[in-house]
């Protein structure tokens, strides 16, 4: 029987080992789409407590602790610290088989230096021996004690982005951060806070929005701008891709609707998202930026709660609508006119990824390796098995060897631990194609791929 998280977890034979000790373990991480905050690692933010930095924003860890039926006072309420961490010390035990009982002890580990099992009886000595860590434990100390090399917030088009260009005026720091353009408020015409959004948009762009014409050139505006901060690249949410074709005066008419506070109809919301989304990929093609596409979240599925917490707290879950024919459209609207950008597509519902890993290879490109991905095992299947689903379906239908790996998608400073659990996954997949005869016992080979998914491939990928 093998110990608990012991130094070859995951690892299931000696090549499997190898891969992992001698290539992919020391690789530096390029973090390249995360959402942590920019003014916290600029500020280089100290913790009040382990719960603030574990337990804060984390809605995976919150989920859980509902599932146990812990009352929403030890979760976002108004329970001390220490009261929060022991009920989540109390699930503990009870999470077996989730990857968050993973991440829990390898975080404890690497960071804190915890060899423990978290529970009811060993919470608070855990808890007091976290803080006294956390002294020294600052933000900035957690990402560079993780390797990261680079990184990518996630920012508002009407951001200013006054903390990155302090922070790259800041030598003291060897990350290298940048911001990455989220402009999700200015495609989602259906919502009531489109209008009030497109107000603070044309503050921000300094331009008079009364028309797609003018919508389209406040979102240049704020793309250049970015671009000049060292921005390479956007991330869209598409939980529901909508792609329909439309004339400029067709989605003119539509922006002047919705400025005027008119209904907009089904049909219309597609035709506008389509115009919207093609004008941005030739921005972000123009500019040489990758795209990203989250695709099938089904958010805030609770009312009740949304009213009480707000979005981003727990209540959302994995969308089944089809989506191939309007994604492969709108890819093909870009690539039709040659302005296609690098793309990366992410699917939530695990039942799509042969759907990507067919759809990306429809629209590669002679001298771009790799221009279209399928991303990383996303949300809910950044775990064990969502992870060895992705990576066969892109090694069955494409080359995982020019994958551009592993990303964190957290607000937590303590998440890095995902990269090691990724990269032992990816060389126990490996190790095992050796082991069994199923591919050629060159390790120093299959190592260069290993560590060129691990850093290599995305660090290639988003450079201009």
């Amino acid at each position: 029987m093998k110990k608990f998280l012991d130094k070859d977890f995951v690892l299931k034979n000696p090549t499997a080992v190898k891969l992992y000790e001698e290539y992919a373990k020391d690789m530096p991480i390029f973090d390249y789409h995360c959402h942590l905050s920019i003014e916290e690692i600029y500020n280089d933010k100290k913790f009040s407590s382990v719960t603030e930095c574990w337990l804060g924003g984390d809605h995976y860890k919150w989920r859980l602790m509902r599932e146990m039926g812990v009352s929403e006072d030890y979760i976002t309420g108004r329970k001390s610290d220490l009261e929060k961490f022991m009920k989540y010390a109390e699930v503990m035990p009870y999470a077996i088989g989730n990857p968050i009982y993973h991440w829990t002890h390898l975080e404890l580990r690497r960071y804190f230096g915890i060899e423990e099992i978290l529970s009811p009886e060993t919470a608070e000595d855990i808890f007091n021996r976290c803080n006294e860590k956390l002294e020294t434990l600052t933000a900035r100390k957690l990402i560079t004690m993780s390797n990261v090399k680079k990184l990518f917030t996630t920012d508002d088009p009407i951001d200013d982005l006054h903390f990155h260009k302090l922070l790259k005026e800041d030598k003291t720091f060897g990350v290298e951060v940048a911001p990455a353009f989220r402009p999700d408020k200015a495609v989602n015409i259906e919502l009531p806070t489109y209008v009030p959004y497109i107000a603070k948009l044309a503050d921000a762009a300094d331009v008079r929005i009364d028309g797609i014409d003018s919508l389209c050139e406040a979102l240049t505006k704020r793309i250049e701008y970015f671009d000049s901060v060292g921005c390479v690249c956007s991330d869209h949410a598409l939980d529901v891709v909508m792609y329909k074709y439309a004339d400029r005066d067709t989605v003119d008419k539509i922006v002047k609707k919705a400025l005027n506070g008119d209904d907009i109809t089904p049909d219309e919301v597609k035709q506008y998202k389509g115009y919207v989304l093609v004008h941005l990929g030739k921005q972000y093609s123009r500019l040489k930026w990758v795209q990203q596409y989250h695709i099938g979240a089904l958010r805030n599925n609770s009312r009740r709660y949304m009213r009480l917490l707000g979005p981003d707290t727990g209540f959302d879950a994995i969308e089944d609508r089809s989506f191939a024919e309007p994604l492969a459209q709108l890819l093909d609207a870009l690539d039709s006119s040659h302005e296609l950008p690098k793309t990366i597509l992410y699917c939530l519902n695990p039942r799509d990824n042969e759907v990507i890993a067919t759809l990306m290879n429809c629209f590669q490109e002679g001298g771009v390796v790799g221009k279209i991905q399928f991303g990383s095992a996303w949300w809910f299947n950044d775990q064990k098995d969502g992870m060895e689903r992705q990576l066969t379906a892109l090694s069955q239908l494409g080359l995982v060897s020019k994958f551009v790996g592993m990303l964190t998608d957290s607000r937590s400073f303590l998440s890095y631990t995902r990269h090691e659990y990724f990269r032992r996954i990816l060389c126990n997949m490996f190790g095992t194609l050796i082991e069994e005869g199923e591919y050629p016992d060159n390790v120093g080979f299959v190592g260069q791929i290993v560590k060129d998914i691990c850093y290599n491939n995305a660090i290639n990928y988003f450079a201009k």
